[in-house]
């Protein structure tokens, strides 16, 4: 698997940490919540002297946050301890009225230096608005932005095995490739799934089996699994997979869109082998941080024919369409037809 460009906010953090110089303002975003929460604590314990919190460390919600409140909170001098840290959650800096931006701009050009402050995009997407080229330019030159994104292959199967072994347990590459494919490659999900393994777990490895068996699916494995039964003809396992999800109330249009994702994937495989492509540009197309989806969905598109994945793609569109239009249509209902008729064909 290609490496993606680490980001050079997430790598300058670190290098800042080690070096016991953090900078004075940060925004912090992306999927990684687990180690976005890491990071936060690592900087907590750096900066704020234990039984010191009270005075050194405040915790403010972005939501109806006034700059006042904030300059006043930023400017209040440390106890005991050189600096404080101020941690803001989701507050839309591009979403100020325009006085609460100037004078947030202005905070941000004479920033006392004993304070770190950080703005936290939690539930909030981070997305900088250049029209607000004022506010863009105060942001550029005195705040580092660190995104934190999904680690790479190598170093999630580094970091799954070390939990694992904290737990008494081992797991091989395969088998923790089969656990990132049906958990996700996020840290957050994955740390639950981790401890319910390792103590369902009767042997001294993890196996698949141990997977299969207690871990809960994110949808997109779950939507292979359904187009997997497909593509072997097996309607009343797809018919099964399909009524385990609408028993857990997942919505009929969120299904369908996940498995017309499938669809299309399995279509982008059925050209590689047509054409001559390997796993690596099947990953590509995908942008697929793992070869080992891409196997996956090979070994299934050979069961398949190209025709086959184009109608079934249609299907599914046409399924999307009329559920989107259509009034007092029975989304359920049309879900198993759907399985049913891309079964039979």
């Amino acid at each position: 698997m290609a490496k993606a460009a680490p980001d050079k906010g997430y790598q300058k953090l670190k290098a800042d940490l080690a070096a016991g110089s953090l900078a004075q303002v940060y925004i912090f975003h992306g999927e990684e919540s687990y180690l976005r929460e890491y990071y936060l604590g690592a900087m907590k314990k750096a900066l704020v002297p234990a039984g010191f919190e009270e005075f050194n460390y405040h915790k403010l919600e972005g939501k109806s946050l006034s700059m006042a409140q904030l300059a006043e909170t930023v400017e209040a001098m440390p106890m005991m301890s050189e600096r404080t840290m101020v941690l803001v959650t989701d507050c839309d800096l591009f979403k100020l009225a325009e006085a609460s931006r100037n004078m947030l701009v202005s905070l941000l050009e004479d920033f006392p230096d004993y304070c770190c402050l950080v703005f936290v995009y939690d539930l909030l997407e981070y997305k900088a608005d250049k029209k607000y080229k004022k506010l863009c330019a105060a942001l550029d030159k005195y705040v580092q932005t660190v995104e934190f994104r999904p680690a790479d292959k190598s170093d999630l199967l580094n970091w799954i095995r070390r939990r694992f072994r904290a737990l008494g347990k081992d797991i091989d590459a395969q088998t923790a490739e089969h656990l990132i494919f049906t958990c996700g490659s996020l840290m957050t999900g994955l740390v639950p799934e981790i401890e319910k393994l390792g103590a369902y777990a009767s042997g001294k490895s993890i196996t698949i089996d141990d997977i299969n068996a207690v871990a809960d699916p994110v949808l997109d494995a779950v939507a292979f699994n359904l187009t997997n039964a497909v593509t072997r003809g097996d309607y009343n396992a797809a018919s099964e997979i399909l009524g385990q999800l609408l028993k857990q109330q997942e919505e009929p249009f969120l299904i369908l869109g996940a498995v017309g994702k499938e669809l299309r994937r399995l279509y982008t495989a059925r050209i590689a082998l047509d054409e001559g492509r390997d796993k690596f540009w099947l990953m590509e197309q995908w942008g697929m941080r793992s070869d080992y989806p891409a196997r996956l969905l090979l070994d299934a598109a050979r069961r398949t024919s190209r025709a086959w994945c184009e109608n079934s793609v249609k299907l599914c569109q046409r399924l999307d369409l009329r559920m989107k239009s259509e009034k007092g249509i029975d989304d359920e209902g049309e879900l198993k037809l759907l399985m049913m008729e891309l079964a039979q064909r």
